[in-house]
């Protein structure tokens, strides 16, 4: 297995039976699909969603707080197995222009569909732009296009400076720019209305890029042999929760809210928890990947039952992705009609939310969670028929949905 195993994809591809496609990959994404259905399902219907930040320790309680924090896992995982997943892709043989040529379209389709039919189908409402983990990906996927042909371990090393340095930068002053200037931060460093674009950053390029390039860096690793890989990922989970402890708890680096002592070991291990999603902060990114390689391990002991709706979810992340939005806004629009609110207050639901806060509306939690899962139950023939079929055809466009 050594000989066939080469580290370095830039010499050419890796030759192992591993390169094959991962059950505990489409596993782990399978389940970031559920918990991002569960997060957006919240956002739109929870009665509490418009009033407060579900993280506001004097206002949340610990179910909402954890069904908020559980959802962090969400970007970062998703974009890590994304720079696996192409790493993969060089290991099973496309190396080079062609890999680089995929990255370059499917980014570019990526930016495209985030500004059209995902935003829409986030606000009702044109134009908009809602330029979230999709965008960030397409665009980083654009960027790894021309460094796909260096070593695995030089764009591991830049992801490794990118996610724990980008954060020195978070003093610069958006005073001190051009309007052009201003546009470019938003779309690289710091989240924020795009100006005279309608419509906001929320998850700027440059942090996701980082963590892309780690998820390419460490793709080796997955293309180890079975035990082997299981041990150094395990090693990998250890480490990253290890060194997040290490900087999180004595308040040391990575982590712009510092935690507080608290009334009682509950509020303080949430305060401890309570890590900057925008931009990721070091922190947030330690503690997320460690869990998330702990989910790795764990999600492919789980019996066959629970495993089958995760890999439909998790063979068909972008179509699934797409179709939850939709599903997520008309249920929410079907909600607002059952308790006397017109379907015109959910239009612009991003740029102007107030309408719909001040008619108090929403779902309860427990509610929430119940349509939650009634979504998930009628995306599941959706996407386990479209997973059945691109595992029978091989057409070039299937990579592309």
């Amino acid at each position: 297995m050594s000989e066939d195993l080469l580290a370095d994809t830039a010499t050419g591809p890796i030759r192992t039976d591993a390169a094959r496609r991962l059950d505990m990959i489409d596993l782990l994404r399978g389940l970031v699909i559920v918990l991002m259905v569960l997060d957006h399902t919240r956002d739109y219907m929870h009665l509490g969603a418009l009033a407060f930040d579900p993280l506001d320790l004097d206002k949340t309680t610990p179910l909402l707080f954890f069904t908020r924090w559980i959802t962090h896992l969400c970007a970062p995982t998703f974009t890590f197995l994304a720079g696996v997943s192409i790493f993969l892709q060089a290991a099973r043989g496309k190396t080079g222009w062609p890999l680089s040529r995929f990255l370059l379209t499917r980014g570019l389709w990526l930016v495209v569909l985030e500004i059209s039919l995902i935003s829409f189908g986030f606000n009702f409402a044109v134009p908009f732009f809602f330029l979230q983990i999709i965008f960030a990906m397409g665009v980083s996927m654009i960027a790894l296009a021309a460094l796909v042909w260096l070593p695995s371990r030089v764009i591991l090393l830049l992801g490794i400076v990118i996610v724990a340095g980008h954060g020195l930068l978070a003093g610069v002053s958006m005073d001190s720019l051009t309007a052009t200037g201003q546009i470019l931060w938003r779309l690289g460093m710091q989240p924020g209305g795009l100006g005279v674009v309608p419509g906001m950053s929320v998850y700027p390029v440059i942090p996701w890029f980082g963590i892309m390039c780690l998820g390419y860096g460490l793709g080796p690793i997955f293309a180890m042999e079975d035990l082997s890989r299981r041990r150094a990922i395990t090693l990998l989970a250890a480490g990253l929760i290890l060194l997040f402890l290490i900087l999180r708890l004595p308040n040391l680096y990575g982590e712009p809210q510092a935690w507080a002592w608290q009334a009682n070991p509950g509020l303080m291990l949430m305060d401890i928890l309570k890590v900057s999603k925008y931009p990721p902060s070091l922190d947030y990114t330690l503690i997320t990947l460690g869990l998330a390689m702990c989910l790795l391990l764990a999600l492919t002991h789980l019996p066959k039952l629970f495993q089958a709706p995760l890999l439909a979810f998790g063979r068909t992340p972008f179509l699934t992705y797409l179709l939850h939005i939709y599903m997520v806004h008309v249920a929410a629009i079907l909600v607002g009609l059952a308790q006397g609110i017109p379907p015109a207050h959910f239009t612009n639901f991003l740029g102007d939310p107030s309408r719909l806060a001040a008619d108090a509306y929403g779902l309860t939690l427990p509610a929430v969670y119940g349509v939650w899962l009634a979504i998930l139950v009628l995306l599941y023939p959706i996407s386990n028929a479209y997973a059945r079929y691109r595992m029978r055809h091989r057409n070039w466009w299937l990579s592309y949905l």
